[in-house]
């Protein structure tokens, strides 16, 4: 027998801006359920991440159902939790957390997330050879996604070389020598030249981040681009790439299956990802613009 009223949070920093609260109340409203999103902002707090394990303890006291987590909570939250799923143990992140039973259970929708909104916007195109630009948070969850989906060999390049390197070398560990390389930053056009699409999971392009992430003229036509960043859903990266003839998909996607993924795990009922890619499409719209986007639909919950 399913309950009728939920409690959740999203424990992170600098979280005010986001569509995590709208994106699940929305849904719940349709399905007729009572649900509170509350934000838990460790800035607004005035305490830094290492109080993760201290807010976990008191959301599952005063009866919260669940949480999710976000930058810079990922990897400390793990260490406050009784149980890791499966992806969240191979990915040493978690980004929701399940309280059943008194006990605390992580999870990682960020890899579901993108994998599912990879296959809905990108579903045809080649996966031989990938590069990946970011070896961050958000980066690890993709990269698992990327070869989850069937790639053969993915590069990942970051600013922080020991950072492409750590995580080439633990998705190595996870699917088999010779899966990840690293690269770096000077190396990508010669990367580009080679491979079949490109996956950014840089902040570049946020909407405090603008520019570009790398030089447009690395961009050829046979390449495909893959965005996490959402807001804007049309980045700067995205606007180039569809000028120069590339298929892309917007961050709109992940930002949605992800928070599908942990609906579903709060609620035990299924939510409608068409409905929400359309509250995305118009949550993430620039103020006053139609709520055009999501069309092949975040670095942050």
């Amino acid at each position: 027998m399913h309950q009728n009223s939920y409690l959740v949070g999203l424990i992170g920093s600098g979280i005010g801006p986001s569509l995590s609260p709208a994106l699940h109340e929305r849904e719940a409203d349709r399905q007729g359920l009572r649900y509170l999103y509350r934000l838990i902002d460790l800035d607004r707090l005035g305490v830094g991440p290492e109080a993760v394990g201290v807010l976990v303890r008191a959301a599952r006291d005063l009866g919260f159902d669940g949480l999710n987590i976000t930058h810079p909570c990922k990897q400390l939250v793990i260490a406050h939790l009784d149980e890791l799923a499966p992806q969240a143990e191979a990915l040493g992140a978690v980004n929701t957390v399940v309280f059943e039973g008194g006990r605390a259970i992580g999870h990682n929708t960020d890899v579901t997330g993108f994998a599912a909104s990879f296959a809905r916007g990108l579903p045809d195109v080649p996966l031989d050879r990938v590069v990946q630009l970011g070896a961050g948070g958000a980066g690890a969850a993709v990269a698992h996604a990327v070869l989850t989906l069937g790639t053969g060999h993915v590069t990942v390049v970051d600013a922080v070389p020991e950072r492409a390197a750590g995580l080439a070398g633990s998705l190595n560990r996870h699917f088999g020598a010779g899966r990840a390389a690293a690269g770096t930053p000077d190396g990508l056009g010669d990367l580009l030249d080679r491979a079949d699409g490109i996956v950014h999971a840089t902040p570049t392009g946020m909407a405090a981040h603008p520019g570009l992430p790398f030089p447009a003229e690395l961009l050829s036509p046979r390449l495909w681009v893959a965005e996490v960043v959402y807001r804007p859903l049309e980045t700067e990266l995205l606007r180039v790439a569809r000028e120069r003839g590339c298929a892309t998909l917007d961050g709109g996607g992940m930002a949605v299956f992800q928070a599908v993924d942990a609906f579903r795990l709060f609620t035990g009922r299924e939510p409608d990802s068409g409905r929400m890619l359309a509250d995305i499409a118009e949550l993430a719209a620039p103020a006053g613009a139609g709520a055009a986007g999501a069309g092949a639909a975040g670095a942050r919950s």
